[in-house]
């Protein structure tokens, strides 16, 4: 299970770094080329590819802070990293698309010329393309691996591909139409967009660090795993369960007859909990022991032993 973990957090790192190298690159190119177009879409792409940049800085260090061991300060780890990271990147987005809003607005006022439209829609075109692989490499990471920080990366390198692909049609139609307003009204679309999955993100990291319960696919499993013992005379209550980046916390009270040994009990209660850690990964497990009583609605079995001692009485 170590040897896992340490391969996880690997392809975590390798992740969050070439997504560094890519943003790095796109930032450089679309500066230049808006800069040279005079085209505010295009230098709002490269602002939003900026702080895609700053963004997947962020990530790669939030990463590589999470996966640092228990310590005697931190005894539930520092998975909480990746949370805090997902919500500055969220709050980054949102700070750029409403500085693109403010060029945009300037520009519909104040007017401008376009230039170089062709090189402009070469540029958005390998942008897109770009970080719609990188995005979907992070994205597979992020689910391997139950990565916030690199979930909300690929977010932004998705929004990305969206927001270029809007600026593309945006230069497309001016050099049909000769209508230079419509880079502005390109622009605010991005903006739009930009602040749409801002909120989304931020609510998303939120959760966890709130300690929202997981989600309810991944209690489903858990309780497949304890309807696999039913036969056993087992039941649960007091199931409760939380996320620190990708460190998933689960705790629940196990119900078992309670003429078992605690022999028994533990041997059971072992066998579920690395059951769970299979059908959910990087996942850590608490057990309470808990004997079948009235108060708790005794089980089948318990039931029949009460009837049999009364008969022989």
């Amino acid at each position: 299970m170590k040897a896992i973990e340490e391969n996880d957090q690997r392809e975590k790192i390798r992740a969050a770094r070439i997504s560094v190298l890519s943003n790095s690159l796109l930032v450089s190119i679309k500066l230049v080329v808006g800069i040279l177009m005079g085209s505010v879409a295009v230098l709002s792409e490269a602002i939003h590819s900026g702080l895609d940049l700053l963004a997947s800085i962020i990530a790669y260090y939030a990463v590589g802070k999470s996966g640092m061991p228990a310590d005697e300060r931190h005894p539930y780890g520092h998975g909480k990293w990746e949370n805090v990271s997902g919500v500055v990147e969220a709050l980054l987005i949102l700070a750029a698309a409403v500085y693109i809003i403010y060029e945009a607005v300037s520009r519909l006022i104040q007017g401008s010329e376009i230039e170089h439209l062709g090189l402009g829609t070469a540029v958005m075109a390998v942008s897109a393309l770009v970080n719609w692989f990188v995005a979907r490499y992070l994205f597979s990471v992020a689910r391997k691996t139950s990565s916030v920080a690199l979930e909300a990366d690929a977010w932004h390198l998705r929004a990305d591909v969206y927001t270029s692909l809007g600026v593309l049609v945006g230069l497309g139609l001016i050099a049909v139409t000769k209508i230079t307003i419509l880079d502005s009204v390109a622009a605010i679309a991005v903006a739009l967009l930009i602040i749409k999955s801002s909120i989304q993100l931020t609510i998303k990291a939120m959760g966890d660090i709130f300690d929202v319960r997981l989600p309810a696919e991944d209690e489903a499993k858990i309780r497949e795993v304890l309807s696999g013992h039913e036969g056993s005379c087992i039941n649960f209550h007091r199931l409760r369960s939380r996320k620190s980046g990708s460190i998933r916390f689960i705790d629940m009270h196990l119900v078992v007859p309670r003429k078992w040994s605690i022999e028994e009990a533990h041997k059971v209660s072992d066998t579920i909990e690395q059951e769970i850690r299979q059908a959910l990964p990087n996942t850590q497990v608490i057990i309470h022991v808990d004997p079948c009583s009235k108060a708790l609605e005794p089980c089948l079995s318990c039931s029949r032993d009460n009837e049999d001692a009364k008969r022989t009485r």
